[in-house]
This record gives structure tokens, sequence and C-alpha cells, in this order.
């Protein structure tokens, strides 16, 4: 993946002895808004679940964060180097404590203390302590893997990029800071306390590591209940049970359900049915890529009361839905038909030991008959090849943090036509990786057939979607609103909307879903629409039981004028975006955060808050691009066009190459009457993003009016070819066309117009009146 794609990943989408000063028992004030729970500790659960303890030790979450001593650190601190883009990073030892030397936050090298260890397998990285809290995560990270593997070493995880001091992923950076990044996944019950008035950190935790009380919420109600048991005696414990089900724990993750095959099934169905989803919404807190929207959550609430995760966009998913960026599980998994069956994470990986069975494919044929999954008939490899494995041909391996493979979740069947169609992965191409795709997908269509390669996938749609291609926004209306769908999918398919006729009702559809995830892509969508619809639709969800639908409500309302409103009903808007602020505040440390905030004081008229805001989020990220342009277009609305044109160059020397900022300086400076000098801005924006028709067609319209028709024409027709869905480009050529009297293009482009907007009146009557004055003109 570039740079770009990471840093556009990354944004989306935010005092170490006080961080790791434990709370003693006597101080434990943490409590939840239910009354008498509190955080125990999980050595106190340890005496009544042996077991659970015993396999939970030594897992992924006991190791998860520990503090620094001869066993814990795994790398080798033996004065061993390691040497990236001619800086040389040293690790030894001195005084019984672990040390490393290299680039600090100016670049000069410098010798640091190690803080704490951040995980053990595949790979384990070093914490070192910076002022203000904060705590940074080491770049240079330690393979723990075995050396017939190729570990046992140190290596880089920007391994092709130098990552000098100062840049956003330095290790000294923000995108490295662990209070932010990294913390709440990491240990039990942690409260990042950024103090955004001091821009430090008083982050604390109850326990370093991911223990019992993380997942099964504050246990002090359940011990209560635990010790009343005891006392009732042996003979009274029946009793005690039936007169106090209520076992105290915040949290059910009990995974009750039981898989049975009927008799000529070959898929196993599970008893009772699956209610609730808390094992995906716990797990999902951190198996997901995923926005935090509220600090101390009460465990066992929906995953949107907690936090926004992120949809099946571009650069973290391919088109149909496979992994590509650091996404976790959570949003493949969503995707998959174990999940619409009723399958949970329990179901397949012990949920204290967080192990799969030594043979991964032993999961599978708990539910999938053996009879039928585990023979040649329908894997059509030899027995025992890595062909006949079900992860292997089901679940897509990718390597992240240079040595961790993780696995797809969605449980697809391999598909070399999509690969061919839309560009996505498949496990085929992958593992015989000297074969080309159609090789692949000869093989499978002569296994399979065709029948599934002749019915649209839902990716081939979304990739539809990316591209704006004709047909898009009604296909995109249409996978909205099928309930056969995944409803990550369906969410997605609404977030990518664009403005049309079929919004308004897929947006409708979608605002009355079940699925809060739904519920809140709709809302996006819901933005443009015209006030008074918008208003109309969505002012009964400013009070939805979930806390990511209400705040995203109220965003999408708080720029409605009050003259709309009916008498009083704007004073439902106060809960909700109050809600939203503390959202935002929770990530303050973040400048996306502080752009969220700008945003919605611009909508309140709250200007001098906004401009506020935004000066702190260039000093937060001087690398954030969207703070320049939105306190650019601060500075426009208030005529201090010069400000604007300041603030863009300032951000152009930090950023030299971004095209946003090149375009938003060139309107600048149109607007200033500065014609020359902008129009260099403009072509230079279309030309470092021509992925981004707008800048093309900016730059298009500014050729005509300056009285280059023929460039302007040129330069159009290029970004067509590449974006051939977009209205705007596809409006310009029709009517530069028309003025220039070539009444064959304009025909042309008039036709692609009205088919990409079939129901739109404005396409047809600009076709009439083409056929029209090219017939005067005959």
């Amino acid at each position: 993946m570039d740079r770009s794609t990471r840093l556009c990943a990354i944004a989306a989408i935010a005092a170490l002895t006080a961080c790791g000063d434990r709370v003693e028992p006597g101080e434990r004030a943490t409590e939840s808004p239910i009354p008498r729970l509190y955080f125990v500790g999980g050595e106190v659960c340890e005496p009544c679940h042996v077991a659970e303890y015993e396999l939970w030790k030594g897992s992924h979450h006991d190791l998860a964060m520990q503090v620094v001593d001869e066993t814990s650190v795994l790398g080798d601190f033996n004065d061993a180097q390691f040497v990236h883009f001619g800086v040389t990073t040293t690790f030894y030892r001195r005084d019984e404590k672990f040390f490393v030397r290299t680039d600090g936050p100016d670049g000069e090298l410098r010798d640091y203390q190690i803080a704490y260890v951040f995980g053990f397998d595949p790979l384990q990285q070093y914490l070192i302590e910076f002022p203000g809290g904060r705590l940074q995560a080491l770049s240079v990270c330690w393979d723990n893997r075995p050396e017939s593997e190729g570990g046992q070493r140190w290596f880089h995880l920007h391994p092709d990029d130098p990552v000098p001091a100062g840049d956003v992923l330095h290790w000294t950076g923000p995108n490295q800071n662990w209070n932010y990044m990294c913390a709440d996944c990491h240990s039990t019950n942690l409260r990042k306390n950024y103090l955004a008035d001091e821009d430090r950190y008083e982050t604390r935790w109850e326990e370093i590591d991911v223990s019992c009380e993380e997942c099964h919420g504050p246990g002090s109600a359940h011990v209560a209940w635990a010790n009343a048991r005891a006392e009732a005696g042996a003979d009274q414990q029946l009793a005690f049970d039936r007169d106090n089900p209520d076992d105290g724990l915040t949290v059910d993750l009990r995974n009750d359900g039981v898989w049975r095959f009927d008799s000529d099934e070959k898929f196993a169905h599970r008893s009772p049915e699956k209610g609730a989803d808390a094992q995906l919404d716990t797990c999902g807190r951190c198996h997901s890529r995923r926005g935090v929207l509220h600090p101390e959550p009460v465990r066992g609430q929906s995953l949107l009361d907690t936090h926004r995760p992120a949809l099946v966009d571009a650069p973290l998913y391919y088109a149909d839905g496979q992994i590509f960026d650091e996404v976790y599980v959570w949003g493949s998994f969503l995707q998959s038909r174990m999940h619409a069956s009723g399958v949970v994470c329990t179901d397949c990986h012990d949920g204290h030991a967080l192990q799969l069975p030594e043979n991964p494919d032993l999961s599978c044929l708990g539910c999938h008959r053996a009879d039928v999954y585990a023979v040649p008939e329908h894997h059509h490899h030899k027995w025992k090849s890595t062909g006949s494995s079900c992860v292997a041909c089901h679940m897509l391996a990718r390597h992240y943090m240079g040595v961790d493979l993780r696995h797809d979740h969605s449980f697809r069947i391999p598909r070399p036509d999509l690969t061919l169609a839309i560009g996505s992965p498949n496990t085929c191409t992958d593992c015989h990786a000297d074969q080309s795709v159609e090789w692949s997908a000869e093989a499978a269509e002569r296994w399979w057939g065709t029948e599934l390669a002749e019915k649209t996938h839902y990716g081939q749609i979304l990739r539809a979607g990316r591209q704006r291609a004709p047909g898009a926004a009604r296909a995109l209306a249409e996978l909205a609103n099928e309930p056969s769908v995944p409803a990550i999918v369906r969410a997605t398919a609404l977030h990518m909307l664009p403005p049309a006729p079929q919004t308004a009702d897929a947006v409708r559809r979608g605002l009355g879903d079940p699925d809060p995830l739904i519920r809140v892509a709709a809302l996006e969508a819901a933005e443009s629409l015209e006030p008074r619809s918008r208003l109309k639709l969505v002012r009964q969800l400013l009070r939805d039981p979930v806390l990511g639908v209400r705040i995203q409500a109220a965003r999408a309302l708080v720029a409605i004028p009050q003259e709309l409103w009916e008498p009083g009903d704007r004073a439902r808007l106060a809960r909700p975006l109050a809600e939203y602020r503390a959202a935002q505040m929770e990530n303050a440390d973040r400048p996306e955060a502080r752009l969220n905030l700008a945003a919605l004081a611009v909508a309140e008229g709250q200007l001098e808050r906004a401009r506020n805001e935004l000066e702190t989020a260039l000093r937060l990220g001087p690398w954030f691009v969207p703070a320049y342009v939105n306190l650019a277009d601060l500075y426009r609305q208030t005529q201090r066009e010069d400000e604007a044109e300041r603030v863009l160059r300032a951000g152009l020397a930090q950023v030299a190459d971004s095209a946003e900022l090149s375009h938003a300086l060139g309107l600048s400076l149109v607007r200033q009457g500065e014609i020359a000098t902008a129009m260099a801005e403009l072509s230079r924006a279309a030309e470092l993003a021509p992925e981004t028709p707008r800048y093309a067609y900016v730059y298009g319209i500014a050729l005509n009016s300056t009285g280059e028709a023929d460039r302007a024409l040129r330069v159009l027709n290029a970004a067509h070819r590449q974006h051939p869905g977009d209205q705007a480009l596809l409006t310009a050529l029709v009517t530069m066309s028309r003025d220039a009297g070539d009444w064959q293009a304009a025909l042309r482009y008039a036709l692609d117009l009205v088919e990409l907007l079939p129901e739109d009146p404005g396409a047809r009557q600009l076709l009439a009146e083409i056929r029209s004055l090219q017939a005067g003109e005959q």
C-alpha cells in the first residue's frame, strides 16, 4: 500500500507513571451508570473459574501489554543494531533496564528507556515514555516467529518508506501514539483521559492486559451474587439459583447454541436460534476498524452505542468486501453466511485461550458435513494438500504489520471471475501464483459451472458506485433495499448514494431499518436531500435508542433553518447534539475530531468557534489537509481572501503534493483576479489527482472561460474517458461541444447523460435542446 493510501485510511474515520498506576482495591471508584458495579480485578475470578483462568493465562489477551522485565522482553537487546534508510537503531541493556538508541522527533539519535512491551506473537512492539503522558510505539519491532519462518530478527513496519522525523507515520508522531491508536484494546477498562486544554494525557487502566472484566463487564455484582450463593450452603444452591437468576454479569457471552444435523442436511442448524449479538458487539469493539463514540461504554450495548465502525469503503476493502487495509475481522464476518446462519465467535475460537483447534478445518466440519465437503468431489484437490483445506480456499490471508498473517472472515467461495471483472483477489490465484487468473477462472467454471458468474455480485455494484459508472445510482439504491444482502453491504450502498431521484426512497427505507448500521448510513445519505424533506424523514431518529444513530441524526439536521421546524420541535436537537460534541471531544486529541467540531460550529453560525477548532486541528496535525481547506473557506465566507490564500500556501509548505490544496488555492486566486497564477494551480491539481474528476472539471471550465475552448475540451474529454459516469463532466462536454458547433459530439454526450440520469428532467431537456438546434442547423 502506498503512503497516501495509508494516510487516508488512518485519517478516516483518532504521564507514564500515571498510566501505569494500578487503582488499589480500596481506591476503586470507576463505576458504571448501574449502581454497585465496579471492577474487582481478574484475580478475583480465578478461584471459581480455574479452568477458564488457566486457558486465558498466556493468551494474546493476557499478554496484550506487559511491564518490562526479563520474561516479557523477547527482542535481542544485546547491542543489536538495525539500519533503516541510513538510521541505525541500537538495542541494549544497562543496569538491568532495556534501552534503544534511535532517531527522535528532531531526527537526532537519542537514548530511550523501554517502558512497556506490546504484544508477543508474531511480533512484539516497544513503548516509550514522552512528556504529556504520551506513550509512543517504536516502529522497529521484534519478529517473534521461529527463525525457520524468517523470524527472530528486528524489522521496520514501513520497510519501503524512510518515514523521517516529522512524518505523521514516524514513531514519535501522532499515528504511532499509544494513547489514541492502541491503548483501549490492550488493557482493561482503559480511560484515555485526554485533557484538551492542557494537551496532555492522564491515561488510566484497571488492569494492564485484557482481563476478564474487559469482556464480561465490571464484576462486583457477580462476586456479590457468588458470595451469597456460597453462604446459602450446598443444599440450598438450587433454590438460590431459582430465586436469583440474575448472576450479576453485565454481559452474557454464553454460547448456548448447539449445532445439529438433520438427516439429509449438508449444513447443521443452530438450536435455539441466535438472539442478540452480544459476542459480536463485545468482540467488535476491538476487532473492527472503528472510531470511539463514548469513553466509558456500558458493556452489553450495541456496538454503535459506543463505536462507529467502518463500512466496505475504499481503500479499506476491495469492492467485493474482502479485506485490503488493516480492518481486522468484524466487517468481513458480517458479510458471511456464517453470521447470517447464527455462528458466533466462540463457535470456532475458544473464548478464553482464543485459539482454534490444531487443525482449524475441524471447526468448519462441526457445521458442514465431512462426507460432503471434506472430499475431492467438493474441493477438487488431493487429500491433505493445501487446496483441500477449508481455510486455504475460503479465507483469503494477508500480512499486516509486516509479519502478521490475518484471514478474511467472510468465508466466501473463490471467485476468479470477479477478479477478472472488478480486480478483487481470489484464493485460487493466491495459491497458484504461477498461473493466470484466466486459468483459475476456467478451472472454477469446469468444477462449479457458470451459475455464480451469471449473477450480479454486490461487489460489481459497489465498484460501479466507486467509479460513478452509468446506472450506478439506481443499482446502489436497489442494493440498499435488498434484504438478502448483508447489512454492512446495504449500509455501504446507502453511504455511496449520489444525489439522485432514487436517493430519497432508499433513504426513507433505510431510516426505518431495524439495523442501526443501516440507519446511520441512511442518515449520511439524507444530507443530500433538500432541507424540508430531510427534516420530515430524519427528525424522529433524534430519539433513536442507539447513540450512533441519534448523533448522526443531529448532525444531519443541525443546519436546517429554524423556520422549517414545528414550534418547539427544534429543542429535540439539544440532547443528541450534546452527545455528538461529547463523542468528538473524546477524540479531541485528533485533528479529524476538531474538523467535525468546526463543521458543527459553521452549521450553527458560530464562525469564530469554527476558526478556533480549525486552528487547533492544524496545531495537532500540521499534515491534515482538510483543516487548511476548511479554514481557508471560512476566511472566504468572511471576505478575507488574502487570509485564505495565506492558509493554503502554508498548507502546501507542509504537504507539497496535495491536489486538494492546489485546487483550493487556484479557486482563491480566481476570486482575487490572479487568473494566470490560478490556472497553474488548477492544472497542477488535475495532474496530481486524475482520480478526482472535479479537479479536471473545474480546470476545464476555467480554460473555457479564458478563451481556450479547444484545450478545455481536451482536458474534459480525457477526464470523461477515465470517469464516464461523472455528471458534471458530461454536462460540461454537452454545452461546450454545442457552443463550439460540434453537434455530433454534443448529441453523443447528451445521450450519455440521459443514460446516466434517465429520470432527470434537466438531462432530457438538454438532449431535446441539442436535437432541436441540430435540426435547425440542418
